[in-house]
């Protein structure tokens, strides 16, 4: 068999192909998992755990934070149109995914090994988890009130820990450190699989 050199104008050419596919294929994938949710333990039953937010980070770290950012967008953009939240969950979800996902995918761009994106990752879902606080007491939970009585909802938080005394701080102390904890699981998944999808998604699977 002989052996060619690579074209560098052929590379260049079918870098934008492959950053395209490969955004839109982990894009499906992400809105996939946004639809499989389910609740947890120690946490009301409206707040959900799903895994959406993994196939933007790994499309942050091998294509860029460009796509993990249009990753994030476009799974909740095809998810508003069968949801119940008026898009402002979606919105939400778009903010902190986006947070975090941007914020890992730009720091590991300029420190590429495991220690990078392990530190990308943590600082990634830290951010996430601080965003979260001023998104969920001024933006979410103010429109599901019209939905849902402030007090239906403190209750059931109160029905974990009977000690909270507003609902304020009970996103304090339940959802910013549950959406850290979210962050954390994808970062785990990733370091468990990218290093064996990498090469497929940079093309170089032999």
């Amino acid at each position: 068999m002989t052996h060619t050199a690579s074209n560098p104008t052929k590379i260049r050419k079918t870098q934008p192909v492959r950053w395209i596919a490969v955004t839109g294929v982990l894009s499906a994938i992400a809105y996939v998992l946004m639809l499989i949710d389910f609740p947890v333990p120690f946490m009301p039953a409206f707040i959900k755990f799903d895994l959406s937010d993994l196939p933007a980070l790994i499309g942050a770290f091998a294509m860029g934070p460009l796509s993990g950012i249009l990753i994030e967008f476009i799974k909740n953009l095809f998810h508003v149109f069968g949801s119940g939240s008026f898009g402002v969950g979606e919105i939400s979800n778009f903010v902190l995914g986006a947070t975090f996902v941007g914020v890992a995918g730009a720091i590991y761009r300029y420190k590429k090994s495991k220690k990078g994106a392990l530190i990308a990752s943590f600082i990634g879902a830290a951010a996430m988890a601080l965003i979260s606080l001023p998104s969920n007491i001024f933006v979410v939970y103010p429109v599901y009130y019209n939905f849902m009585p402030k007090d239906t909802i403190l209750a059931a938080y109160q029905a974990i820990v009977p000690g909270m005394k507003s609902v304020e701080q009970s996103i304090l102390f339940f959802n910013v450190p549950f959406t850290f904890v979210k962050g954390l699981a994808d970062v785990l998944i990733t370091f468990l699989i990218y290093h064996h999808i990498s090469p497929i998604l940079h093309g170089h699977q032999g």
